[in-house]
């Protein structure tokens, strides 16, 4: 009997530390895959966010831009004015300068308050030229945070694939080159944060 004692005691002491191998191997396993999980869920919240930014900037930038095409056509309709008004002084000075008497003064005072009508037609042509000048600038900053947002969401969505075909191949480098990914997406994430609007 105490022979058989000696060999449950070691095959019990062996069973044991095989256990305990198997307990640390998963533990260390668990480990990064635990991270892995964890890091995947804070990079897929990330290009969430990142994408609701760069919709966001996409669409201010278009209605930047609609504002611009609006400025530029009542631009235009000063313009279109301040020059009728110009030939018609013109027409009005010529009829006053071939006729005598009456007729060549009303032609006159014609050309005189059409000329006078030009000045506020020019100044508010020259007004909604420059909102147009502003909208397009303010549009084409929207934009560079779109792209820096897009970038930034693309970024993120190749780390979290990364992720997942890490932990189906249960390859660490690769969750590691994820996390390389998703950290030049955070600083362009950043980035958009912080270009001007």
């Amino acid at each position: 009997m105490p022979e058989e004692d000696i060999e449950t005691a070691e095959l019990k002491e062996s069973v044991e530390a095989s256990v305990e191998r198997a307990f640390e191997s998963r533990e260390r396993a668990v480990g990064w895959t635990t991270y892995l999980s964890l890091s995947t869920a804070i990079i897929a919240v990330f290009a969430a966010v990142a994408s609701l930014e760069s919709g966001a900037n996409s669409n201010d930038a278009i209605l930047e831009k609609s504002d611009a095409v609006l400025e530029q056509s009542q631009a235009s309709d000063q313009w279109a004015l301040y020059q009728a008004k110009n030939v018609r002084a013109a027409i009005a000075n010529e009829f006053a300068l071939s006729t005598n008497g009456d007729v060549a003064k009303r032609f006159q005072d014609e050309a005189l308050r059409l000329r006078a009508e030009e000045a506020p037609l020019e100044k508010t042509a020259r007004s909604h030229e420059q909102s147009v000048e502003e909208h397009n600038g303010v549009a084409e900053r929207l934009l560079a945070r779109h792209h820096r947002f897009a970038v930034s969401v693309t970024l993120f969505q190749i780390a979290v694939a990364l992720c997942a075909i890490a932990a189906l191949m249960k390859k660490k480098p690769l969750w590691l080159v994820a996390l390389g990914a998703s950290t030049v997406g955070l600083g362009m994430f950043v980035a958009g944060f912080l270009a001007p609007t």
